[in-house]
């Protein structure tokens, strides 16, 4: 296998990443509705929680899509 088959199979292995932040979003949306349906007077205090639990998440998702298009697009000097 040459190099550029290896790029392209390592940028889809970290391009799977990004699943990982979808599920991760989808169970705090799921929690949070949860939460709220159990104590509405809470909503402003969880809302505030969620959001910054979506932030980790999708950041988490944004790195392993950035590895995965810097695996693609960086030649490596070889």
């Amino acid at each position: 296998m040459d190099l550029n088959g290896m790029l392209a199979l390592g940028a889809g292995i970290a391009a799977i990443g990004v699943v990982g932040g979808g599920i991760g979003i989808g169970n705090i949306g799921g929690k949070a509705v949860e939460a709220i349906a159990r104590q509405p007077e809470a909503k402003s205090d969880i809302t505030s929680t969620m959001i910054l639990g979506i932030a980790f998440a999708e950041v988490t998702s944004l790195y392993a899509l950035i590895v995965s298009i810097l695996l693609i697009f960086v030649k490596w000097q070889g």
